[in-house]
């Protein structure tokens, strides 16, 4: 009992857990679920909706929360050690989720309360939990021969494993690489901040000099900024190449093991192909519908992704004589045109975009939008002492969520943002045996029903403060930090009965409509007035610019169209009946597969020694495989959204209400496509997109 993960705990108890915990705390936590789910199909009572289904619900809640705690950690703030762990906790958890799915006695009960829906009068939240409980079952091979159970439970095993080295070898990757310059003229063109922060790095690793790396704040203004091309291309080329060095961190074997496994799984389940499982399961429904979906998009942006990248190409020659645009050229020559065309750019903007402001400007739309409050608070443990808590309140003061965001980079923390959750909403009949502070539903008092609020948390990588400097963002990582936070009001303002159903846990292709959606609030002078203001002077964001940023919203959207949709297609193409079925039973070439794909969508020419596949952490590590698409699918819903909100005000009180209620408390409770024509009162308008875009 010594283990804090097996004492009772609100928030999460950080400062007392260590490394050495967690397998013993998980090993235990997981036996005790096991006699959990023994109780429910050891009962002689006939099964039913409350004995059964909500009864396997409410089962496994402290290992959840262990499980969360780990494996934030191992995204976040993770070591050798952790990584190690990981390795040993995850083939445990996929034997024991085995366990459960393919346990036929608590199939046979839920199957038999599955058989009686129509008759036993439940909520629309209730039906939706028996179907999703049963779905659980069905389509993770409960009606399997025991033959084909054990040979499922190995594809699992295998596939956990994978994916944990898959991730790990991106990471050492990222981390491996640096680009050391001790000749200050090799700088020219880099902004000032991003000089001082190489510098920073340098010192840090007890070097002279300036050192870049392959973390976002530090690679992206190298390849935007930088005046020595060879710099450029030997800092693109080590971004492209990661887990494609023929070393012991190259990932193409585990690429092709991971597609043939997902796709001997889904032949094994009765589907056609992995995307066939996947989307079952989506709005799009079909693989068929996304790819007519991604290629009437892609004859849309086409053409002007060749006209623009042709513009691109001939200012480059005219600016320095430059005959073949490399990708190490397109992020700086795009920047360079920017500025000229729209005489704006970043280093003009980062002065108004202080991290500090940023964040204050993302909590006040919250205010406005759905009467939020967030106050910073000092008594909660963190992982790191980088990490921010907040308390959520609403309006009367009752607790909404407890808030956690992670901003900078550190080695132990993979690249990118997301938003996570170390306890999701959920409603709890009293007695029970958790203890929770948190507010009751005045609602509900009467019947005894606690409303658990969830912990929700973002991570980031944006530039951090340096000696002299505050951590100043670019106008693309404040349209991120609204992105995240989008996700994070979705997991704070739920309101739902069941954890499974909270949340963010909504079909796939649903889940980025919350945070798309607040990104454009970034580009609104209403937004911008809120928070952009000078970090020096205190100034206001200018007019000027607040126009200028609206204006090159939709600079080269045609490439960055296609760039995104060829990300889907090879998504597709990896999971997708015709790529699966035919080459991954006899093996295939990760970089011959991929160059063929992106045949249709490539305007740089092909760099031989680089390859996305192999460090396609969204599709091969985390939750996106054949479901890369629903970025550009929420984008329809999005921006056909936003065209409401515009149209009544974009803070008007009544159209966020609906939001609210309609989308962003309703988690999983109710088909989303009803959700959102309850919001919108009608269905989305692909031309919403088109028109935002540019494209029409």
């Amino acid at each position: 009992m010594n283990n804090p993960l097996l004492q009772p705990y609100n928030t999460a108890p950080f400062s007392k857990i260590e490394n050495k915990h967690f397998l013993p705390a998980i090993s235990q936590l997981i036996e005790d679920t096991k006699k959990e789910i023994d109780a429910i199909t050891s009962n002689s009572e006939a099964a039913t909706f409350k004995n059964t289904v909500e009864a396997l619900e409410n089962s496994g809640e402290r290992l959840d929360r262990a499980t969360s705690i780990f494996f934030n950690l191992n995204s976040a703030e993770t070591n050798d050690e952790i990584q190690k762990i990981a390795q040993e906790i995850s083939p445990m958890l996929t034997e024991f989720n085995n366990d459960i799915l393919l346990n036929s006695t608590l199939f046979e009960k839920i199957k038999s309360v599955y058989k009686q829906k129509d008759t036993l009068n439940l909520s629309d939240e209730q039906q939706m939990l028996l179907e999703k409980k049963y779905k659980s079952f069905s389509r993770n091979g409960a009606n399997l021969s025991n033959e084909k159970k054990i040979e499922l439970r190995k594809i699992d095993t295998e596939l956990s494993k994978l994916k944990l080295t898959f991730g790990e070898n991106v990471l050492a990757e990222t981390n491996k690489f640096e680009l050391h310059i001790t000749d200050e003229s090799d700088l020219s063109g880099l902004p000032e901040g991003t000089i001082e922060a190489a510098s920073q790095t340098a010192a840090e690793k007890g070097k002279q000099g300036w050192i870049f790396t392959l973390d976002h704040p530090s690679y992206v203004p190298f390849l935007t900024y930088a005046d020595n091309r060879e710099l450029r291309k030997k800092m693109a080329i080590a971004f492209g190449a990661k887990g494609f060095n023929n070393d012991e961190l190259d990932n193409q074997q585990n690429v092709l093991q991971i597609v043939k496994l997902r796709h001997r799984r889904a032949k094994l389940l009765g589907y056609k192909s992995h995307a066939h499982f996947v989307l079952e399961e989506r709005m799009a429904k079909t693989p068929e519908k996304v790819e007519s979906f991604l290629y009437e998009l892609l004859e849309k942006a086409k053409p002007a992704a060749q006209k623009e990248f042709a513009e691109l190409t001939a200012f480059a020659k005219s600016l320095d004589g430059v005959d073949q645009l490399e990708k190490w050229d397109g992020a700086y020559y795009s920047e360079k045109l920017k500025q000229k065309r729209f005489d704006l750019d970043d280093e003009k903007l980062k002065p108004y975009f202080e991290l500090k402001n940023v964040i204050n400007g993302v909590f006040t739309v919250a205010k406005k939008l759905y009467g939020l409050h967030f106050e910073e608070v000092n008594n909660i443990d963190k992982y790191h002492a980088d990490v921010k808590t907040y308390e959520v309140k609403d309006d009367e003061g009752e607790l909404v969520a407890i808030f956690y965001a992670d901003f900078h980079p550190r080695a132990g923390k993979r690249n990118g943002a997301w938003m996570t959750s170390y306890k999701p909403q959920r409603k709890i009949e009293l007695p029970s045996i958790i203890e929770v502070n948190e507010a009751i539903d005045s609602d509900n008092k009467k019947v005894g029903i606690v409303n658990d609020r969830p912990h929700i948390s973002i991570v980031c990588n944006f530039t951090k403060p340096t000696a002299s400097k505050p951590s100043l963002l670019t106008f693309n990582e404040v349209t991120t930090l609204f992105h995240e936070f989008g996700h994070a009001l979705h997991g704070m303002l739920a309101n739902t009965n069941y954890a499974s159903l909270s949340g963010t846990s909504v079909y796939w292709d649903f889940v980025e409509l919350p945070s798309q959606i607040l990104e454009n609030w970034c580009y609104e002078k209403e937004t911008l007035e809120l928070f952009a203001t000078h970090y020096k002077t205190g100034e206001v964001i200018p007019m000027e610019y607040i126009d200028k940023i609206k204006e090159s919203a939709t600079f080269l959207e045609g490439m960055a169209t296609m760039r995104q949709l060829s990300f889907g297609m090879l998504d597709m193409a990896w999971h997708g009946a015709s790529g699966a079925s035919k080459n991954f039973e006899t093996g295939v070439n990760v970089k011959e597969f991929e160059t063929n794909v992106f045949s249709g969508t490539q305007l740089y020419p092909d760099i031989k020694g680089n390859c996305m596949s192999t460090s396609f952490s969204h599709i091969f590590q985390g939750g996106y495989s054949a479901g890369y698409y629903s970025y550009k699918w929420a984008e329809v819903l999005d921006a056909d959204a936003f065209a409401y909100f515009q149209q009544e005000g974009i803070f008007n009180k009544e159209v966020a209400d609906k939001f609210k209620n309609f989308v962003l408390s309703q988690g999983g409770t109710i088909d989303p496509m009803k959700l959102y024509i309850k919001f919108r009162g009608q269905k989305p308008d692909p031309e919403a997109l088109l028109k935002r875009a540019g494209l029409l």
